[in-house]
């Protein structure tokens, strides 16, 4: 694969039901290796989007590629792995039995597809259970099996739609390491989610989905315009100091008393905040608290949040969902 072809490339990729709902002129250039993710809340048309890209519907209008192949093409196809949001395996069949269904679509037969198998359900944590028969599985073990097969053909992109949705914090962090592990290996994640953990913690870019339109796009820094706010509990703080502080440091200070007090006290505790560029910034102000004669008990730096930002994006938008 030439290195300078996007993986996943659309110009005004639009899929239009009858109901209205849908996706409409998504423009986007995702490179080879990177992570990708797409957010919104449910029924924005996230799945929808997903869909049309691996062939699943075809689209009303606009175009879009797979490493150079038009979507929905035979070579296209060839390329990607897919974990769809609503999956469904037979429950009578073993984790195995369905990871064999899938290499034989693959045209994987002999001891290249058991050699699969057996490293695909490792990877996911089902392991010795496969082979267990589907209907003994967790929801949780199930969307590891899907995973387990969307990484069957050892594909260069992979498309996983709400690919920990089932899962208990413990089956999430496992899937974020396995994600974190395939973009070393240099696959092209596409993720679509409404986990903004999951997002935050795997990804380069990011976009935002909201009833069928592409809002807002850009690298997760720029997106969530990061704001790294540091914390100071103190003791024997008095007002006057304030105004000392932001003057010797030269930063915008502010003080919020910890107790339910009507006015700020030397006996009550106190949070002094600061917007900061970088630890140093941190480390002056530590130094002059203690140079002032109070007690620092605690310093911490706080982040903003995907989760934050998401809400704050949405707020006050009509979210009418992709179907009714």
């Amino acid at each position: 694969m030439t290195p300078d072809i996007p993986a996943i490339q659309t110009q005004a990729l639009s899929k239009i039901y009858e109901n209205g709902r849908g996706c409409r002129n998504i423009t986007l250039r995702i490179g080879q290796g990177e992570a990708f993710g797409f957010l919104g809340p449910n029924g924005a048309g996230k799945s929808t989007f997903v869909k049309t890209l691996v062939g699943l519907v075809r689209a009303s209008g606009g175009e879009g590629t797979l490493l150079g192949s038009p979507i929905g093409s035979l070579e296209a196809r060839r390329h990607i792995g897919y974990l769809p949001e609503l999956y469904r395996y037979p429950e009578w069949l073993s984790g195995e039995e369905v990871m064999k269904m899938h290499a034989g679509l693959l045209g994987l037969r002999g001891e290249e597809a058991r050699k699969r198998i057996r490293a695909g359900l490792d990877e996911v944590g089902i392991g010795k259970r496969g082979s267990d028969r589907v209907k003994q599985y967790s929801k949780g073990m199930q969307q590891r099996l899907g995973l387990a097969c969307a990484l069957l053909g050892d594909p260069a992109i992979l498309f996983l739609d709400e690919p920990s949705s089932a899962m208990d914090p413990v089956g999430r962090r496992e899937v974020r390491e396995l994600l974190l592990e395939l973009k070393k290996r240099g696959k092209t994640l596409f993720l679509n989610s409404h986990l903004m953990e999951d997002v935050e913690a795997v990804c380069d870019r990011m976009a935002l989905m909201l009833n069928g339109d592409m809002i807002r796009s850009g690298t997760v820094g720029e997106m969530l315009k990061v704001k790294v706010r540091w914390r100071f509990k103190v003791g024997g703080f008095s007002p006057v100091l304030l105004d000392w502080l932001r003057e010797a440091s030269g930063l915008p200070v502010s003080a919020e008393q910890t107790e339910h007090a009507e006015e700020m006290s030397w006996e009550a505790p106190t949070w002094l905040e600061a917007e900061l560029e970088h630890e140093e910034q941190a480390g002056l102000l530590n130094m002059l608290i203690v140079e002032q004669g109070m007690t620092l008990y605690e310093s911490s730096i706080h982040q903003e949040k995907l989760e934050d930002w998401f809400l704050e994006a949405v707020s006050g938008r009509d979210q009418r969902g992709e179907q009714q």
